[in-house]
């Protein structure tokens, strides 16, 4: 895939004749007439190439598909770890890092719809940076996204194996837990489009929604959390502000990251939206509901169950209501398990058939590199789950190598890219405070990467003691000790 260089690429200021790109003909409104002839696709897309029957599938994803579907992504096992967050760190402290942290991302992908509007034939952050670095740019940032989403997919195939033990109450080797889980995971991720993955995305959300209530009013009502002592008086050691260690410090920070890690993946959200032109209100109502979901179950499950609280929160409020409630979250994992397979899925996909028409029409060549690709990325995934199958290490180790990287890092340098790099003094002062902002991500960034992976690679080493690499062992502590 080769998008335009900088020099060549057409944008509103620079060139007037190629101002109606394909962002702005396909929101523009066409007369009097309103909805489907406002709406209409144009006849050609920057990365699908012309749109005929076949091709508009990859054009048809719903406003309301795309908000279940960055919903979706970001809902999952980062949530089950913002409780242990809090007690790291402290009550306040939790709140400021997942309030920042959010506003932060999402200050950051809100300047994906205008790039996308000025280089309409970028499908993601690589091609981004391929207009900023050339090959060099794109090569380094596909490698960290693919990396980043194999990453997650890894994390999903450790939390459905920990979910399946749990049900099962171990009733087989969490090895064999994480292959189901990686043969189901390749099953539903080979399905073509994102708006045919959207309503898999709406059965995700609603599954993860009622398993969360279901163990929240649990812990609510219980004398106590599974973890606490059985009898006698019980202390919940409850911080509105701790004393964390440095790795402790870093080790949440990178977990909230983590849990709004699949911001990059909004890019290609918007590459398949019918109407563009709702990505920013679409993408500001997703994270801000993810904000509010994030605070609110945290601080439930933190107030009721305080230092006992379990990683994954799920397993805080006793033995029957962890297998219910895990019960009925497996179709969420499932599905954001299809969700982050598709999607890289997609991006290697459209890398490798860029500018043919195998790309957008049934031919024998698309299904074959589709499928390929689609098992090459969970063959991963599975390799990674097995090699490191614990919750909480992974998260953290993920969130530090690959979610802080693909998250904090693209979208200021694709902004300095359009609205800095070139400009003269008169046009970049007003827009100094916004340059701040970025560059304060940056460093931000830069500094969680090193010091996160030093964190996690310290938990890594610690935990291989007791949980090595394709492990028989229970990850969901439902076995009771001996």
């Amino acid at each position: 895939m080769e998008p335009k260089r900088d020099n060549d690429t057409p944008t509103s200021e620079s060139n007037p004749t190629d101002a109606k790109d394909i962002y702005t003909t396909a929101i523009e409104p066409a007369g009097d007439e309103k909805h489907a002839a406002a709406e209409a696709l144009p006849d050609r897309d920057g990365v699908f190439g012309e749109l005929d029957d076949q091709a508009k599938e990859y054009r048809s994803l719903t406003a309301w598909g795309a908000f279940m579907i960055m919903t979706k992504a970001n809902l999952g096992v980062g949530v089950l770890a913002i409780p242990g967050v809090f007690h790291s760190v402290g009550l306040v402290p939790g709140y400021v890092l997942i309030i920042g942290l959010c506003a932060m991302m999402t200050f950051a992908v809100s300047y994906i719809g205008p790039f996308k509007r000025r280089h309409p034939e970028c499908y993601s952050v690589a091609d981004a940076l391929y207009l900023v670095w050339g090959p060099a740019g794109r090569d380094i940032m596909a490698f960290q996204f693919c990396i980043g989403k194999i990453s997650a997919i890894a994390s999903f195939l450790v939390s459905i194996a920990t979910c399946l033990n749990a049900i099962t109450v171990h009733g087989a080797c969490t090895a064999v837990f994480i292959a189901v889980a990686a043969v189901v995971g390749f099953l539903l991720s080979s399905i073509r489009t994102l708006h045919k993955v959207s309503w898999l995305a709406w059965v995700g959300v609603v599954s993860i929604s009622v398993g969360l209530l279901v163990v929240t009013i649990a812990v609510g009502i219980q004398d106590r959390p599974a973890a606490a002592p059985r009898t006698g008086p019980w202390d919940k050691d409850l911080r509105i502000f701790a004393n964390p260690s440095f790795t402790q410090c870093i080790s949440s920070i990178t977990t909230i990251i983590f849990s709004y890690s699949a911001t990059p993946t909004f890019f290609s959200v918007l590459c398949e939206m019918k109407e563009p032109r709702k990505y920013q209100r679409v993408m500001l109502a997703s994270q801000g509901l993810m904000c509010v979901i994030y605070l609110v179950i945290g601080t439930l499950f933190y107030y009721y169950c305080g230092q006992y609280v379990s990683s994954p929160s799920l397993g805080s409020a006793g033995p029957l209501t962890k297998r219910i409630s895990y019960g009925l979250v497996l179709p969420a994992l499932l599905v954001s398990l299809c969700i982050w397979t598709h999607i890289i899925a997609k991006f290697l996909f459209v890398r490798i058939l860029f500018g043919t028409y195998d790309l957008t029409h049934p031919t024998k060549k698309h299904y074959i590199v589709w499928l390929s690709i689609n098992f090459v990325s969970t063959l991963l995934g599975y390799l990674f789950a097995s090699a490191i199958p614990i919750f909480s290490v992974i998260v953290s180790f993920i969130g530090a190598t690959c979610s802080t990287p693909g998250t904090l890092l693209p979208f200021p340098i694709m902004w300095w890219h359009d609205e800095w790099r070139r400009r003269p003094w008169a046009e970049r002062k007003p827009k100094l405070a916004t340059a701040i902002v970025y560059l304060t991500m940056v460093l931000f960034a830069c500094t969680i990467i090193v010091s996160g992976t030093y964190s996690s690679i310290k938990q890594i080493i610690n935990a291989k003691a007791t949980n090595g690499p394709w492990t028989c062992a229970d990850n969901s502590n439902s076995v009771p000790k001996k």
